[in-house]
């Protein structure tokens, strides 16, 4: 049996069509496949491969902690310096108040741990998200996701959860003092890159605060500089009681965290003991990965090059046929006439060595967010290729 067959045998597939590339190496922006195939990733594996695959100064982090130590034992209770020092840099890179990390392996736990931290603080059950969301795919994270499609056959999920629509102002009335959390993206990814309004966010915080509802900011896609910005908190003027983190934080590496208040994250020290417990979280080569993946971004210069990209896109990709263009930095929402056009464009695109993907609830729009180290020669090649494989569109 070949690894291909042996793909669709043995491990357990999230569609009816997977891709079915089998790569063999990756390297800064670039995918090579098993058949010759060399492709630029414009999509950074859905917005983990923020510092580019296999960067120099990540690999070097990763194989010094290997000569030290992996595992030691389940998160909380050795005192690990990767873990430590990655808290230390988080809380200088965030508000001030943001000051203890929860660290776990995904952004969909990291999602968990903050849903059970306002519960338990505020003492109330209910849970607010916004229409088109995506927050992942686990019970809890599944249950405040935005739209109906995803859930279908997996419920009940959690009770006592309802959504506010994006950018309307009137539905922050619907923010009570039952409220125990409302969780929104800064910018919503999975909508198409979904851009707050003007003081949207900042009445989203006020109403938080006059209720006294933990205000959850989801940074899962927008954080570690997708947005020109180290964080999107930063574009809003927003603080938020806790900021949910992954994909990008690692370098290539798996963990998300949960950064808070140190009155917020010290409910789940009693009543009961262990109120979150995981046994990889903070693993001490992902954490190296993740200070590595900082140092990276924040050279001196570094998010300046984002930006002039960002423009670089709006400036350049112009075709009659896209419809509409939403981003901001490195992260972008072309929006055509339907998914069947995407489907098309995708497909042409990749048959000519670039790989990019469309969103969950806007599958009329193609996804365009290339790891950050992209130099200009390379994203022009990626989005000419874009626009020649929308020129071959059928009327």
């Amino acid at each position: 049996m070949n690894i291909r067959d042996s793909f669709y045998r043995h491990i357990a597939q999230t569609s009816p069509a997977p891709l079915g590339i089998e790569i063999i190496k990756a390297e800064g922006v670039w995918l090579y496949g098993s058949e010759g195939e060399r492709i630029l990733d414009l999509i950074s594996g859905i917005g983990v491969s923020n510092v580019g695959h296999r960067h120099p100064k990540v690999l070097e982090a990763i194989h010094n902690q290997l000569n030290k130590y992996l595992h030691t034992l389940v998160y909380g209770e050795m005192i690990l310096s990767p873990q430590v020092q990655l808290a230390e840099r988080l809380a200088q890179a965030l508000p001030k108040n943001l000051s203890v990390s929860y660290f776990v392996n995904s952004g969909s736990e990291a999602i968990e741990v903050s849903l059970k931290l306002a519960k338990k603080f505020t003492g109330r059950k209910k849970l607010i998200s916004m229409e088109n969301a995506y927050h992942g795919s686990t019970h809890g994270a599944l249950s405040i996701t935005g739209s109906s499609w995803l859930k279908e056959g997996y419920g009940p999920l959690l009770p006592e959860t309802s959504y506010l629509r994006f950018n309307n102002f009137s539905d922050l009335e619907k923010i009570n003092s039952d409220t125990a959390a409302v969780i929104t993206e800064g910018i919503q990814g999975e909508a198409g890159v979904v851009t707050p309004k003007i003081n949207y966010l900042t009445a989203l915080q006020d109403r938080c605060k006059e209720t006294g509802t933990v205000f959850i900011l989801d940074e899962i896609q927008s954080g570690f500089g997708r947005t020109g910005k180290l964080f999107a908190l930063e574009n809003y003027n927003i603080i938020p009681d806790i900021i949910v983190l992954a994909k990008g934080m690692g370098g290539g590496m798996p963990i998300g965290a949960a950064v808070t208040r140190p009155e917020i994250a010290s409910v789940i020290t009693h009543d009961p003991v262990l109120g979150h417990i995981t046994t990889f979280g903070g693993h001490p080569v992902c954490c190296a990965s993740s200070l590595a993946c900082l140092d990276i971004i924040s050279t001196n210069g570094f998010l300046e090059t984002i930006q002039a990209k960002g423009n670089w896109i709006k400036a350049n990709l112009v075709h009659a046929r896209i419809l509409e263009r939403r981003g901001i930095g490195l992260w972008w929402a072309i929006k055509l006439s339907s998914s069947t056009e995407v489907l098309q464009v995708l497909t042409t695109s990749l048959r000519r060595g670039v790989l990019s993907d469309w969103f969950l609830f806007a599958d009329d729009c193609i996804r365009i967010s290339p790891p950050l180290t992209i130099s200009q020669e390379e994203l022009s090649f990626g989005i000419h290729v874009l626009l020649d494989s929308i020129d071959e569109l059928k009327s």
